[in-house]
């Protein structure tokens, strides 16, 4: 059985992408070990935010890691930030909506121009949208922040001793990376416009339904946009959906038996390894794991009804997606711009940013 099982798990997964996953996860488990001992899984929400920095820079060198990483964090803690701030001023529903629609539009150009990989600002809306959910329940909010920063500076510290272990063994070359042509110009603003028109319009849905419903939907309503093409938004949104099913399956016998603070923490921070190790290769596999850490974590900060919780999930997973994805049929991509090519052959436009990327190799 081991046999027949590897070539099929080598389809989702290559050696590659084992050394990723490791470091995310050594970057959640010093702080949430540290949380579980002490009692404090409240703060477990806090710390998985700002492990997701570690997702970030996946097998980039040094300087080029250094830099993404730290972009962001930045973006995650100011993310989380926001979300505190307005769920301790215990903002209107619709508020919370504007606002993470707003953050969206804003953050979406600056991540298409730092180039920042995973593409997209969907963890810094995530994180906005769950934090302000949950913020006002706890009771020391600049404790929580600077757990979510901590995490995040830690991620960063360890995703650079890597990278350079990596150089050492000359397995690296620190070449920067340029914004794809796709994420450039007016298509940025298009993008923008995507991002805060979906979740404008899930996040009122939500809204509609229960304030409950509200960041799930405009999460699930980000993810098919991330995508460069109408095919690949497609596809994502069928992955999301699927995916996330396929985790409440994981979810309920994890949660409906009312397992201890302590038990539910070693679970979040043991389901972010394989959540990171499928992201790049199989979004839907990846979210079979993600989604029970996220409904884990969730509890903890803001304990409720499992069964309910989980329900709503998948509900308001299927409503974000469906109005991401109309939102993506809606506001077309602009029409390309003409390039007399001249003598060039058919694939300069892939040729001319790699020349250029040495040349800035060589220029440093």
């Amino acid at each position: 059985m081991l046999n027949q099982a590897r070539p099929v798990f080598r389809r989702f997964v290559t050696e590659i992408d084992h050394l990723p996953a490791a470091r995310v996860f050594v970057g959640l488990a010093i702080p949430g070990l540290m949380l579980v001992a002490a009692g404090r899984t409240d703060l477990l929400i806090y710390a998985v935010f700002g492990s997701f920095t570690g997702m970030y820079g996946f097998a980039e060198a040094p300087r080029q890691r250094l830099a993404h990483q730290c972009e962001a964090a930045v973006m995650l803690v100011g993310a989380v930030g926001a979300g505190i701030l307005l769920g301790r001023l215990h903002a209107p529903p619709a508020v919370l909506v504007a606002a993470v629609a707003v953050f969206a539009a804003v953050a979406s150009p600056v991540t298409d121009r730092l180039g920042l990989r995973p593409e997209g600002p969907f963890f810094g809306i995530f994180a906005f949208g769950a934090i302000a959910m949950v913020a006002d329940t706890q009771r020391h909010p600049v404790t929580a922040l600077l757990v979510c920063a901590g995490t995040a500076i830690l991620c960063v510290a360890v995703g650079y001793l890597e990278s350079t272990r990596r150089v050492r063994r000359g397995t690296a070359t620190d070449v920067p990376t340029r914004c794809p042509p796709h994420r450039r110009g007016i298509d940025s603003t298009t993008q923008a416009g995507r991002y805060a028109l979906a979740i404008s319009v899930s996040g009122g849905i939500g809204l509609l339904l229960g304030v409950g419903h509200a960041n799930w939907a405009m999460a699930g309503a980000a993810v098919p946009l991330a995508a460069a093409t109408s095919r690949d938004r497609m596809t994502r949104g069928m992955h999301r959906v699927i995916g996330t099913f396929l985790g409440l399956l994981v979810a309920t016998p994890l949660l409906i038996p009312g397992p201890s603070p302590a038990v539910l923490g070693l679970a979040i921070i043991a389901l972010l390894y394989p959540t990171e190790l499928f992201m790049a290769r199989h979004y839907a596999l990846a979210l079979g794991f993600f989604t029970p850490l996220i409904m884990a974590m969730t509890e903890l900060a803001d304990p409720t009804d499992p069964l309910t919780m989980l329900t709503e999930r998948g509900l308001d997973t299927v409503i974000g997606v469906a109005v991401g994805l109309a939102v993506a049929l809606l506001i077309r991509d602009p029409a390309p711009h003409t390039v007399v090519m001249g003598p060039y052959p058919d694939n300069a436009l892939e040729i001319a940013p790699a020349r250029n990327a040495a040349a800035d190799a060589r220029d440093n």
